[in-house]
């Protein structure tokens, strides 16, 4: 009988063992004590002896390897711990800087922007539309001027920045390149995130400012131009966070994100853009609830189930294609605002939860919340949370701590079943998999259960049933439906006065005032024929327009004049 010349295929230990390696000898992994509180050693990852032994382990994996359910890395948090990035905006520009600037000297690791309403809505603090609402849930923005005062003193060539925003995602983003310009820093170094996601809008948030088709093209023409132009910065961060806020359970917000990701690789490759080229430049954003271990099932299955779909159905080969990046944050939703004080532990649980699962970036809540914008004290203490976790508990020391879990193996396996189970129902939305649609099957089946109201009505019955148990004790929240009594009294909240309304809109009529306003024309209206072109990227004419000083509600005009407005279809 002849012997076989190829050598024994390595083990997955064996494969995970040298990867390991390889990031010790490149300096990877940090230095820092890897023992227990009680100064044992532990290994950086733990697994079955024998792999053969268990069924579950092409699931499972090991770190850094594909299916990447126990993590994108071999190193776990022993390479690099995860970005602390706390969500903050509010009043004016300089406010937030001063905010900024306090969460940056406290440890922080980068920034992301919270806009206010007239901003998501791409209208200006001087339209009538934005009465009252200027500065109150996040920072107002009116053109790259504000961004200039939103950055002042912080290089935005060394700070990765998030930017909370979608329906006018890619004027603003025009506005924050214009300011690294004005910085002196090239465009081609700045690094963060966009997140652009406009289905999650129809789905969920509700702040979307044209019919879904416009808003496809802007983000497929960002999605060209990241490429080309800023090729660290992610311009597309999809959003399961707004949908689970609304309502939906973790099933239905797993799905839901991944199947707008998906829709998203489909207007890539209907550009013909390379998949492994411009899906690194995907990102996630998650919401971590309060269920601790069904947090972490939904986390490790976000991971499997894209990169199998990405190498299965859309081809790419390699790793960083293949891999779920993800930012989290605690969950809004989950905040009360009997007993603030608990909202401290919720946090906490949800923040390890976020950690345990893989989180590559982390945005902690503070206890108020639920009652105002964050006062600079609370603030302080989920910025806390974050740094407690990481250097206290010690879960920074083993990737995965939880795999192999029979509890959480299980619940992977069963959310990712369930995820499955949706995905058919989109795309049967749309027609199935021979639907004909310009970009692709589960495109057609996202834009069918927008117009549809099915995804809201999905939303809105999980939301009901919850609320039902919650009413009937079948599901407790302390200090609202149990342990009612307290010695707690109220807490202080920040409030944001009128008075930076009225300085704003003071600050913009001197700005327009002092503008070349025959330029502003030109520009404006060289988008406007950019955007009665079918196949013209508009992000150019758009980032002229912000040099000049054009304002957000005046770019976003010369848009809905072209194509309209958008409401949505009345479900009962």
């Amino acid at each position: 009988m002849m012997q076989s010349s190829e050598p024994p295929a390595a083990s997955g230990r064996e494969r995970w063992r040298a990867a390991y390696a390889a990031a010790e000898r490149a300096g990877r992994i940090r230095s820092a004590d890897f023992t227990t509180l009680s100064g044992a050693e532990v290994d950086p990852v733990y697994g079955p002896v024998d792999e053969d032994a268990d069924p579950r382990m092409p699931r499972i994996g090991w770190p850094g390897e594909f299916p990447y359910t126990r993590g994108l890395y071999p190193t776990g948090y022993r390479g690099r711990e995860w970005t602390i990035r706390q969500f903050a905006g509010f009043g004016n520009a300089q406010q937030t800087n001063e905010r900024y600037r306090m969460i940056l000297d406290a440890g922080g690791g980068g920034l992301s922007v919270a806009f206010d309403m007239p901003t998501l809505m791409g209208r200006d603090s001087d339209d009538p539309r934005s009465l009252g609402e200027v500065g109150h849930c996040g920072v107002a923005i009116d053109s790259a001027a504000d961004m200039d005062v939103l950055f002042d003193g912080i290089d935005l060539g060394s700070v990765t920045t998030s930017m909370t925003i979608s329906g006018p995602a890619v004027p603003i983003f025009c506005m924050y390149l214009v300011a690294a310009e004005r910085q002196g820093v090239p465009i081609g170094q700045l690094n963060g995130t966009l997140q652009t996601d406009i289905y999650k809008e129809y789905i969920a948030q509700k702040e979307w400012l044209f019919a879904p088709e416009p808003h496809l093209r802007l983000i497929g023409d960002l999605m060209e131009f990241c490429l080309a132009e800023v090729p660290a910065y992610k311009p597309l961060s999809v959003s399961g966070y707004h949908i689970r806020e609304a309502g939906s359970t973790a099933a239905q917000e797993l799905a839901f994100t991944l199947a707008d990701g998906f829709g998203y690789v489909e207007l890539g490759l209907s550009r013909g853009l390379d998949v492994e080229a411009f899906a690194p430049g995907l990102s996630f954003f998650f919401d971590a609830h309060i269920d601790f271990f069904e947090e972490i099932a939904k986390f490790r299955a976000a991971r499997r189930i894209w990169a199998r779909w990405m190498r299965d159905r859309f081809g790419a080969t390699t790793a960083k294609a293949q891999w779920l990046r993800f930012h989290t944050q605690t969950a809004g939703v989950s905040l009360t605002a009997q007993q603030p004080y608990n909202n401290v532990v919720r946090t906490a649980v949800e923040a390890l939860a976020a950690v345990l699962g893989g989180t590559n970036s982390l945005h902690t809540n503070a206890l108020d919340e639920t009652l105002a914008l964050p006062t600079e004290s609370s603030a302080e203490i989920a910025l806390r949370t974050q740094q407690v976790l990481a250097a206290e508990t010690g879960v920074t020391n083993v990737a995965d701590p939880l795999g192999g879990s029979w509890y959480v193996e299980a619940l992977t396996d069963e959310i990712e079943a369930a995820a499955e189970r949706i995905f058919a129902q989109i795309i049967e939305l749309g027609g199935g998999e021979e639907a004909a649609h310009p970009i692709g099957p589960v495109t057609a089946g996202l834009l069918r259960g927008i117009e549809d109201g099915w995804f809201t009505s999905e939303i809105a019955d999980a939301a009901f049933t919850y609320q039902t148990m919650l009413e009937k004790g079948d599901k407790r929240i302390v200090g609202v439906n149990v342990h009612t009594a307290t010695v707690s009294g109220e807490v202080e909240i920040l409030r944001v006065s009128h008075e930076v309304e009225l300085a704003q809109r003071a600050v913009l009529a001197d700005r327009r005032a002092a503008r070349d306003d025959t330029l502003v024309a030109q520009t404006l209206a060289e988008l406007r024929r950019a955007a009665q072109t079918s196949d013209e990227n508009l992000v150019l004419p758009m980032l002229a327009a912000a040099r000049a000083e054009a304002t957000l509600g005046e770019i976003c005009d010369v848009l809905r004049e072209e194509w309209g407005t958008y409401t949505e279809t009345a479900r009962f």
